[in-house]
This record gives structure tokens, C-alpha cells and sequence, in this order.
């Protein structure tokens, strides 16, 4: 029995680094180690009733007082040491845990946006209810809030009850489109491995990230376009009626919205002074803006 308890300690402690790798335990392993606690259990409970036929002894102590008793204590001993051999030879696991495949939507970390409420609730419905709009460009000048926004879009899809894309996927552009990279990020929010022969290039990665796109619906958020992005030769499906998936783009150029063919495009502008006083104060807080009475006028030339 100390054995097999050592074998359950050493599965349950690779169970442990298992699901500190974000991994989930196999069931038959969690059987196994169900069967290995009954019969723990069980081991004790014939340990206990030995040591009472011990106790009860007759012949100044020579021989156990129930000799029936005794021999099926001494029975079950014999079938318990074979079961337990048994659950020891079956706990050489070769794996332990599994990868848990990749949520539908990845939490995305972001900060509360100011005065882009309306803004969002315009996309939001767009995505929601619009169906003749597939593809939607967020644009403005750098700084005023584009991939906030973007963020807050991806995150209000978290609850899966409340929408029905299969997968949304969230890809950084930037300025200098990096292919491979970007067709990593897609491979592994589907839950593509790699493949062995990293020499089939761009053009084998595409196809293979088409033929598992065009049989889901997806929203695909890409960030930071600098120039247009052929989403064909990434290997993403046009979005259309048919596939009714959807893109939604942040972009520096309105222009980019004309290149992507962009159904319904939306200026970020930058905030309003009164947005951006309230925003300032959130930040600084009251007790620094009154900690000094020049403060809160330095402050209004900030924002202003």
C-alpha cells in the first residue's frame, strides 16, 4: 500500500503542475485516483478489524478467540494485496492532464473608455443586429482611443450566451504587416498545431487557416492597419451573407476604410474638454488637484 500511495502522490503532483499550465487531468486518471482513496479506505478498515482479532486472543494469548473471524480477515488481506497491485501497475499514466482548447474569446486587459459610449453602442449594433454590415473601420489620429475601444468591443463578447460566433480573434497589424506572425496569432486562437515542416511557408499555412475558417463565423478584430490587408492572402474568407462573419478594423487613415472595403466606418475623435477634465481628475484624483491652489488652473491648461 505505501507504494501505490507514493505512485498517488506522484500523479497528483503532476497533475498539479498540469493545471498550473492552464491543462485539465484526464477522467480516466481522476477514476483511477478515486478507485486508489476507496481502497484506502478499505485497506484501513481490514487493518482496524486485525487488530481487534489481535486483541481478542484466548490460550494465554496464543490464538485469536474466533478462528473463523480470523481466516476471513486474512482472506480479504490476500484479495485487497491483489487489487492493490493491479491499481499500482494500472498508474504508470504516460499523461496525466490534456490542453484545454482555446476560449471563444479571449479576455482582452483594458481601461474604462470616456466619451465613447454612443460610439460603441453604433458598432455594437452593427455587429448585432446589422447583417448587411460585414466589414467596419474604426479610424483617427493616433492616441484618441482606437484600440480601447477595439478592446472593449472583443470583451463584450466574453459571454458566450450572448452572441453566436463561433470564434472572435484578436490580430495585431501595425505598421509593417508581418505575415507569419499574424498567421500564427489566427493559427492559435483555433487551436492549430504547428505544423512539422516550418518550410511549407505563408501559402500552406493559408490554406489550412481557410479551410478551418470558412465552416465557422467569426469576428475578427484586427488592430493598428497602416495600409490595406489582403484578408485572402492571410487565409481569411471574405466576409459575406453566407459565412456571416465580420470584421472590425482600427486604422490611422480614413482612406483605409475605402481600401478594406469597409461597410460602415466610424471617426474616433478626440475627447471634449469637459471629457477630458473628468477623465484628468479620475486620474490625478481630488486630493493632488487641491493639495495646492495653482494646481487645479495648471490642470485646466492641460486639458484645454
Amino acid at each position: 500500500m505505501a507504494e501505490l500511495r507514493s505512485v498517488r502522490n506522484d500523479v497528483k503532483t503532476r497533475i498539479n503542475i498540469a493545471e498550473r499550465q492552464q491543462m485539465r487531468s484526464r477522467e480516466q486518471v481522476e477514476v483511477w485516483l478515486q478507485m486508489v482513496e476507496s481502497m484506502e479506505h478499505e485497506v484501513d478498515q481490514i487493518i482496524e478489524e486485525g487488530f481487534q482479532q489481535i486483541s481478542n486472543k484466548c490460550i494465554r494469548g496464543c490464538c485469536p478467540k474466533h478462528c473463523g473471524s480470523s481466516y476471513k480477515v486474512g482472506k480479504r488481506v490476500v484479495q485487497k494485496l491483489k487489487l492493490v497491485a493491479e491499481l499500482r501497475s494500472k498508474g504508470d499514466f504516460s499523461e496525466v492532464a490534456y490542453i484545454l482548447p482555446w476560449p471563444d474569446v479571449e479576455a482582452m486587459p483594458n481601461t474604462p473608455t470616456v466619451g465613447m459610449d454612443l460610439m460603441f453602442e453604433n458598432v455594437r449594433r452593427c455587429l448585432r443586429e446589422e447583417d448587411q454590415v460585414r466589414i467596419i473601420g474604426l479610424y483617427g489620429m493616433g492616441g484618441v482611443g482606437k484600440t480601447t475601444l477595439l478592446k472593449k468591443i472583443n470583451n463584450d463578447f466574453l459571454p458566450r450566451e450572448t452572441h453566436d460566433f463561433d470564434v472572435v480573434i484578436w490580430v495585431v497589424v501595425s505598421k509593417e504587416l508581418n505575415m507569419r506572425r499574424s498567421q500564427k496569432n489566427i493559427e492559435d486562437r483555433l487551436g492549430l498545431l504547428l505544423p512539422k515542416d516550418e518550410s511549407q511557408g505563408a501559402r500552406f499555412t493559408r490554406t489550412r487557416i481557410c479551410s478551418v475558417l470558412r465552416k465557422k463565423k467569426f469576428l475578427l478584430l484586427l488592430d493598428d492597419i497602416w495600409d490595406g490587408v489582403d484578408l485572402e492572402l492571410v487565409g481569411i474568407p471574405h466576409p459575406d451573407s453566407e459565412n456571416k462573419s465580420k470584421v472590425v478594423f482600427t486604422t490611422r487613415s480614413e482612406a483605409v476604410c475605402g481600401r478594406m472595403e469597409a461597410q460602415k466606418k466610424f471617426r474616433v475623435e478626440c475627447l471634449t474638454w469637459i471629457e477630458a477634465w473628468d477623465l484628468f481628475r479620475k486620474k490625478v484624483g481630488e486630493e493632488t488637484l487641491n493639495s495646492h491652489p495653482k494646481i487645479p488652473e495648471l490642470a485646466e491648461d492641460i486639458t484645454s
